[in-house]
């Protein structure tokens, strides 16, 4: 690294993600003297927008691409600098960019996020969805594509499944249900119909649609089918950042009339991804479902291959810490990220993380658990931002209260859910007792209590009851008296705990 710093700056971030802006914002507005840049990439920035603090602990709020002068204009000793970074130097306090520029830090914060997990590096047939570009790439090779493979069971291979029309899609889980990362069978299962009924035109909640099903025989996969005419949405500009609702205003649509045809494959991962010639030259493989050729083929660990015109790989995420760790010390955790402590500092000096590259490595609260979602990614960059300052002014802080309690909303399949604490018993072991309330086509209600308290809830559809799960959850009430009254559907459950 060449020694002539250009300049240092007070406080340096590093991505311009929602983790990362969220930080310089914080750090702008608590110190406006000190100077701050913030070093990324692309020209356009993630900003938070529409934000509405639902209850004490959920928040919404949506993702705008946004240039990044908007930034500048509101913080005048912001400085961006649009270059990807090189390398680290922790012990000299100084980055260098791509373009061989040098600058030095008192603190630094990086918040580079995290790139798709890829099945194969560089096969042209594979593609990983991570950010607006890849989410269009994706729209582009949609259009002349019959059928898809899609694997993975986070939230975008959900959202992907749903939105894609005029295509068939084969998705791969690993899991017994769809949404594993999300959801039990259970609330899979109440969601599934929705992969069968014709999308409503406009988002419209709960509306009830007649719906066909092939019946799978045993062994076989599930398949839903859903017939309607194409519709077209105007396509937005290009952007650099996936929000929650990542599809809306991009036409996924393939070159098939069907509107959808999804057909399951539970509890298989990919065996290894084949072009045609090699299919050819190995004829012991059996091929499922198959007329005339395709440019690639999956094979599945179930034993099953399909052919398709595009793989889409979106099987989670690694931490982007590459440029950071060469030369320097980072304590990184098993799953790759930097491991952060409850100050968000690494274990470099001066050196702090947040969102999707880092890993929380400090003692959890019982109720919350670190996963990576655009609502962490803010509350760590702000949180991140106040420890920055209280350190520089040698103020204490205190772990804030948002770990407190794990808390989601979002979106799947035109239903609102919400996720509280340890929605899935996460950890809890074999004593926890689940209450489920279901009511086809309209809500999926879902309580774990440990010891007769509350511990984690799944709501899905508008019930209502996300602000006092969230209270009996966090005030830890001893709940047996009421056992199954809990959610019963003629009591108000919101009048008895006022």
């Amino acid at each position: 690294m060449a020694d002539k710093k250009e300049k240092t700056f007070a406080f340096v971030i590093v991505g311009g993600g929602i983790a990362g802006v969220t930080c310089v914002e914080q750090l702008s507005s608590q110190i406006p003297s000190a100077d701050v840049a913030l070093i990324t990439a692309g020209p356009h920035i993630k900003a938070v927008t529409n934000y509405k603090q639902v209850s004490q602990m959920l928040e919404e709020f949506d993702v705008e691409e946004r240039p990044s002068s908007v930034l500048e204009e509101k913080f005048p000793n912001l400085t961006v600098i649009h270059s990807a970074l090189k390398s680290l130097n922790t012990q000299s306090h100084s980055v260098e960019t791509s373009d061989g520029r040098v600058f030095g830090y008192d603190k630094l914060c990086i918040c580079s996020g995290a790139r798709p997990k890829l099945l194969t590096q560089d096969n042209p047939y594979v593609l990983g969805i991570r950010d607006t570009d890849s989410a269009q790439e994706f729209q582009k090779r949609l259009c002349s594509a019959k059928r898809i493979v899609v694997v993975g069971n986070g939230g975008i291979a959900l959202e992907l499944v749903y939105e894609v029309e005029g295509c068939e899609v084969i998705w791969a889980v690993k899991d017994k249900a769809i949404g594993n990362t999300f959801f039990d069978a259970g609330a899979a299962q109440f969601l599934i119909p929705s992969l069968e009924a014709a999308k409503p035109e406009v988002a419209a909640p709960c509306k009830r649609t007649r719906y066909t099903t092939e019946e799978p025989a045993a062994g076989e996969a599930q398949t839903f089918t859903a017939d309607r005419n194409p519709r077209g949405r105007d396509p937005t500009e290009s952007g650099s950042a996936l929000g929650p609702d990542w599809h809306e205003g991009i036409v996924l649509r393939g070159a098939e009339q069907v509107s959808r045809r999804v057909s399951v494959e539970y509890q298989c991962e990919v065996e290894r991804i084949r072009t045609s010639e090699e299919l050819l030259s190995s004829p012991q493989q059996t091929l499922s479902r198959e007329s005339g050729s395709w440019p690639v083929y999956v094979q599945l660990t179930n034993g099953k291959t399909f052919g398709c015109d595009l793989v889409v790989s979106a099987t989670g995420v690694v931490p982007n810490t590459e440029p950071f760790l060469r030369g320097n010390a980072f304590a990184v955790a098993d799953n790759g990220g930097l491991r952060v402590d409850d100050h968000m500092r690494t274990s470099e000096p001066d050196v702090y993380a947040a969102g999707d590259v880092c890993t929380a490595c400090w003692e959890p609260s019982p109720l919350w658990q670190q996963m990576r979602l655009w609502t962490q990614a803010r509350q760590m960059g702000w949180y991140a931002g106040r420890c920055m300052v209280a350190h520089v002014l040698s103020e204490p802080i205190e772990l804030d209260f948002c770990f407190e309690l794990f808390s989601h909303i979002t979106k799947f399949f035109n239903y609102k859910v919400v996720l509280l604490g340890k929605f899935n018993g996460q950890g809890l072991g074999p004593d926890h007792e689940l209450l489920v309330r279901c009511t086809k086509g309209q809500e999926y209600v879902k309580v774990v209590l440990s010891g007769g308290r509350m511990v984690g809830a799944v709501l899905i559809g508008e019930t209502d009851l996300e602000e006092t799960f969230e209270n009996l959850i966090l005030n830890q009430m001893d709940l047996t008296p009421y056992g199954e009254e809990l959610l019963n559907p003629n009591i108000d459950i919101e009048d008895y705990f006022d």
